[in-house]
Formats: structure tokens, sequence, C-alpha cells
């Protein structure tokens, strides 16, 4: 899927706030944040709201948890090119997992259920109670797996998340362009991922 990153800098440029202004505060506010509890499955999304924003405000940002949400709602769609690339990965008879920090919400997400059919694990932040960057859900995942860490191809669009899983041993990828990480992925597969 698209970045949440990518719709979170939708909505700064929307509302003139300064780039990566959310991101530095969800990181500052640290591991007992209203972001981190959301994604451990901790804190309901009708609690998130006024969580989030007292945490953004105690460092300089004014947000609406609500509206930014929908940003992500909205960019939440599944890529065709990298759901083609998984079915090639499968049809080699490699495993494929999906380790996502994610948040327990009651709305419907078209293509959801397709989406998870793709993968052999899938592993949700908030049903597991530990989101990326801990480590334990790496090893969860691999363990779900039946592979080591240094078995495996790690594909994220946030840097921190890399490089736990880097420490662990896996071979990572920043996503930035789709394009440009399936031939990365392409690579150290050693088959063609675009077709």
């Amino acid at each position: 899927m698209e970045s949440p990153l990518h719709a979170i800098a939708r909505y700064e440029r929307d509302h003139g706030l300064a780039q990566n202004a959310i991101n530095r505060a969800i990181v500052a506010a640290g591991d007992d944040s209203a972001w981190s509890r959301l994604e451990r499955g901790e804190l309901a999304v009708k609690d998130f709201f006024p969580a989030f924003e007292a945490d953004c405000r105690a460092h300089g940002v004014e947000v609406s948890g609500a509206r930014m949400m929908a940003y992500i709602a909205e960019a939440a769609v599944p890529r065709p090119r990298m759901m083609e690339a998984i079915g090639r990965i499968r049809a080699r008879g490699l495993r494929v997992a999906a380790l996502t920090n994610n948040w327990v919400t009651s709305e419907v997400r078209p293509g959801r259920a397709t989406l998870r059919e793709l993968f052999h694990v899938f592993i949700e932040s908030s049903v597991v109670g530990m989101r990326k960057p801990d480590p334990k859900i790496y090893q969860l995942t691999c363990r779900e797996l039946g592979v080591e860490p240094a078995q495996t191809a790690f594909l994220d669009d946030i840097g921190r998340n890399l490089k736990a899983a880097r420490a662990l041993g896996m071979t990572t990828i920043k996503v930035e362009d789709p394009d440009v990480a399936l031939r990365e992925l392409s690579g150290v597969l050693g088959f063609d991922l675009a077709g």
C-alpha cells in the first residue's frame, strides 16, 4: 500500500504544517505515545484522537487526528504491481509474510481480505501487542514463516523499521518508489519481479 508517510505529508501540505512535523512529534512522544499505543492495540481509535492531538500539541504541532487518519485511510489501497510481485514470489515456492503496524478499526477496508490471502503469514501490530521496530515482532514473523532472519528480505518505508530488521540479519530494502524496490528485490531473489 502507499506509505502512510505520504498521506501524512499531504495532510501537512494541505494544512500549512512544516514538512515532517507530525512524524517528528510522533517520534518525540516516544514509545508510550498515543500513536504507539494505537498500533499495539492498547488504544481504541476514538480514544486515540484526543491523545494524539495532545502529543502533537506538546511538540508544537496542531493537528486534527480524525482528518489526518482520513488521509491515511484514503491512501490505504493495495498496489497492483506489488500484489503481482507477491504472486511471482509465491509461484517460485517462496513463503511471504506481511508485517504491519496497524490499528483495530470497525471500518470496512476494500481489498483487505484479498490482500491477506496473498500471504502465508500476516502479522498485525494491533493483534500481537507489539510494533515495529521492536525486534520481537520481526522474530515472531520469522518463526511463523519458519525461517531465520538471515534468510529473509524485509521491505519497509521507514528507516527505523529497516534498521531494526538489519540488526537481526535481514536483508532490507527501503520502499520509496515501488518500481525501484521491486528491482532491488529482484536482484536479491535472483529473478525478475516486473514480469
